[in-house]
């Protein structure tokens, strides 16, 4: 068996330039952990940010860049139960995703809807358990008014649908090549924001605020907010100081766990919340991804095809 993969890896911070395509060491599963075959991975905003060395993490060089994946469990390591080879899955790896193979924890994997393909399924990590964990955490029930910046990207648009299927009116922003497909999912008020300030007719009547683009649309957001009410935004860090000001719950974005995977696993396989692929690219061509990517003003999530 080859010892060896084809994988994304980058040896310094910079532009998409530094992503280069290249043989890379096959990773072992190691106690429990399984390995993965992967045949999508999802490209982030995150992930060009690190590259561009925008966040303050450590990183260790050479890079494989990605979380985001659904592919196929190629063997499990000591202590799995319940996985095994064979079986379609997705899920959320700290390994690095644009390879052709990795390795991530048995409890960041859930078996993959049968109703939707390896891109699509690519697409739920980053994306739909962002905006699930955003709209748990902010407790949104029937009656509540949400707010959603960018409402037709790889966050927004699983937002949406996650609001609505709790009973929530949701008001939301995207360019005029999206409104009619943000109403399609389930947008109530579409703003078109290239027609003129977002918050023009807006009082300050939302119950909560996912801010997906930062800078002065959060700054121009928070009089929108309702006394008590709530605002996350995955731009950048948690306003904690400006929401205690203004009297805001500030939430923080959190990691999804098994359950919530196999939760939206659900609601997508019954066909209750549906997923868009933005752009597809082969593993060849992640700068070309990363510069779609960080242009921004798509609809869904761009994806690397790596394998079936």
């Amino acid at each position: 068996m080859a010892q060896t993969m084809e994988a994304i890896r980058y040896y310094r911070f910079g532009g998409p330039e530094v992503l280069l395509l290249e043989e890379a060491p096959k990773p072992v599963p190691q106690e429990g952990e399984v390995l993965i075959r992967i045949a999508a991975a999802g490209v982030l905003p995150v992930d060009w940010k690190i590259r561009k060395g925008l966040f303050p993490m450590p990183v260790k060089f050479p890079v494989i860049p990605g979380t985001a994946f659904a592919g196929v469990i190629e063997s499990a390591g000591p202590g799995v139960t319940g996985l095994i080879a064979g079986q379609e899955v997705f899920g959320r790896s700290t390994n690095g995703t644009y390879a052709e193979y990795t390795t991530v924890a048995a409890d960041s994997v859930a078996l993959k809807p049968s109703s939707i393909g390896f891109a699509e399924a690519a697409t739920i990590s980053g994306g739909a358990t962002t905006a699930w964990r955003a709209i748990n955490n902010a407790g949104i029930k029937a009656g509540d008014r949400v707010f959603i910046h960018g409402a037709g990207g790889g966050v927004g648009m699983f937002a949406v649908q996650f609001a609505k299927w709790k009973g929530a009116y949701v008001i939301g922003t995207a360019g005029p090549s999206n409104m009619d497909f943000i109403r399609s999912i389930g947008v109530d008020h579409a703003i078109d924001y290239t027609a003129g300030p977002f918050e023009a007719g807006l009082g300050q009547e939302a119950d909560f605020v996912l801010d997906t683009i930062g800078g002065a649309v959060l700054e121009r957001s928070w009089p929108l907010i309702k006394p008590g009410g709530a605002l996350l935004t995955i731009a950048g860090q948690p306003p904690i100081e400006r929401g205690q000001r203004e009297g805001v719950r500030v939430l923080r974005s959190a990691l999804a766990s098994k359950q919530d995977l196999e939760d939206i696993a659900e609601l997508i396989r019954t066909g209750v919340v549906q997923t868009q692929v933005q752009a597809v690219y082969p593993l060849g061509e992640a700068r070309e991804a990363h510069t779609r990517s960080e242009a921004g003003h798509g609809r869904g999530r761009i994806v690397l095809a790596v394998g079936e």
